[in-house]
């Protein structure tokens, strides 16, 4: 676990250090795409392992519970700057236009990273756990309602 909690942080440092200036990382409209759907799909991927926990799938685990709401946390602050005008197309699945309300669509980023921030103490107990999940998938959801187009 030492060593997973090492690789988190020095990820972190990471991102945080690649968050800011990612758009004009983009050459290409596709590259911007396949970032933002890489950082949901890890997202998703712990956030169901979460998930699992909260619904008693699996056997609460306070250490990966910990470990994946850290990731949630981290990510969801990721993908944002990789939603340039135009860039709804392709594999793209996007609804909507989430850059015509660009205050619209920054507060539910906001709701989200505000939700996710609570993740990491809130896992320390079963309940605190099922109580932060929900919650952070209302923020998830809502988002989703809005702009993501289901294929």
């Amino acid at each position: 676990m030492k060593m997973t909690l090492s690789g988190a942080a020095a990820l972190t440092a990471v991102c945080l250090a690649w968050a800011q200036p990612v758009a004009a990382q983009f050459a290409k409209v596709d590259d911007a795409i396949k970032y933002r759907q890489s950082a949901f799909t890890v997202m998703n991927i712990h956030m169901g392992r979460l998930g699992a926990m909260a619904r008693g799938d699996v056997p609460f685990d306070a250490a990966a519970a910990q470990a994946s709401a850290k990731v949630v946390e981290l990510v969801s602050h990721l993908p944002w700057d990789a939603f340039p005008a135009g860039s709804n197309t392709g594999a793209a699945k996007i609804k909507g236009d989430p850059w015509k309300d660009p205050a619209g669509f920054a507060k539910l980023q906001e709701d989200l990273k505000a939700q996710t921030a609570k993740l990491p103490a809130a896992v320390a107990t079963l309940d605190g756990l099922k109580g932060q999940v929900g919650a952070t998938g209302r923020a998830c959801r809502a988002c989703h309602e809005q702009y993501r187009e289901v294929r």
